[in-house]
């Protein structure tokens, strides 16, 4: 008899909290990462869970939702099991109008919102001078204002989510073979190991740096400008990400893009001018083809599954991501939607 009922190989965002779901649902859970927990891209510093923008309604973008609805009752569970803060908050998000047609889209996007967002957050058009000092320079005076949108620390997340699953008897180690079920969520590497398992690409890495500043604005939003994230987190520091480079050399090495990022983070709320450089960070993310997470079992491959491609939106997918798979990998119901599936990538 297996000493465990699911082994999850990777502990980043997506390993971590599909081990986690499983747990509760009273599954005996061992995570193996020869790495530890978080030490890829999942153990960076940014952490905006932000939505996709309220229009063009498709199944990641309500999946991702549910997600982002989820987080609130998600993270306070992984508190009060293992007494360890992943930081998460959801404080909204701020972005600039910059002309008119900027204007009319947000209008757009505000209607889109309330009749999509289920009631449960607004999209509006507001004016600089209400969103108080953390606010983006905007050549209109007026900002974008989401109430969906939360933070978290990547790094203390995963923290908290070991935490949690160690005190209700999880077991976390570096190797261990396969038992039970198996759930693949083993980040770009994984993806790369995938390529070549199906003799066809689905996925690959995408590299990114980012910057962390000491700047106390803990109750603030997270900013988003001209594709830049600036993201406050609960204990003084401020986030600055990210970067996108296709190709590379060094998956952890930070360069003059680096740099590039505090510039203009400068330029887009001069509060932050002056602040500390407390850590450059680069890390690869995991980009499935479908730019949604790759999710459902392994073809061909009884009792395994794949979870992974988190990409961007990594922890805002994940207690989501982790409800569908402890429900396919424990209970056979498989809820995966259209665009997320792994045979449908194959197909």
């Amino acid at each position: 008899m297996a000493s465990v009922d699911v082994t999850v190989r990777g502990a980043g965002a997506f390993g971590l909290s599909v081990a986690w779901v499983c747990a509760q649902a009273g599954a005996r859970v061992r995570v193996v990462d020869p790495f530890g927990p978080g030490a890829g891209s999942s153990g960076g510093i940014v952490g905006a869970l932000a939505p996709h923008v309220p229009e063009n309604w498709n199944p990641k973008k309500a999946f991702q939702l549910e997600s982002l609805l989820l987080a609130d009752s998600f993270w306070a569970g992984v508190e009060a099991a293992g007494g360890v803060s992943a930081g998460y908050g959801r404080l909204g998000r701020l972005q600039p109008i910059m002309d008119d047609n900027g204007l009319a889209l947000a209008k757009a996007r505000a209607i889109g919102a309330e009749q999509l967002w289920q009631g449960c957050a607004v999209w509006e058009v507001i004016e600089a001078g209400q969103a108080g000092a953390f606010a983006p320079s905007s050549p209109t005076g007026l900002l974008v204002r989401d109430t969906l949108s939360g933070r978290m620390h990547p790094r203390r997340a995963c923290a908290a989510l070991v935490a949690a699953l160690t005190a209700i008897g999880a077991e976390i180690t570096t190797e261990a073979p396969d038992e039970g079920a198996v759930v693949w969520a083993t980040g770009w590497r994984g993806l790369l190991d995938l390529n070549e398992a199906f003799g066809r690409k689905v996925g690959d890495g995408v590299k990114g740096q980012a910057v962390l500043l000491r700047h106390e604005a803990h109750e603030a939003p997270q900013l988003f400008v001209g594709g830049l994230h600036i993201v406050p987190h609960a204990d003084g520091t401020v986030a600055i990400g990210s970067t996108s480079e296709r190709d590379f050399d060094d998956p952890t090495g930070v360069d003059e893009q680096a740099d590039s990022l505090i510039e203009r983070a400068w330029q887009a709320l001069p509060a932050l001018h002056g602040a500390e450089v407390i850590q450059r960070w680069a890390g690869v993310r995991p980009r499935a083809k479908s730019r949604a997470p790759l999710l459902g079992a392994w073809p061909g491959r009884a009792g395994h599954f794949i979870a992974n491609g988190g990409f961007k939106i990594g922890f805002g997918m994940a207690p989501k991501v982790a409800q569908v798979m402890a429900d396919l990998v424990l209970d056979g119901r498989d809820a995966i939607p259209d665009g997320f599936r792994v045979d449908e990538l194959l197909a």
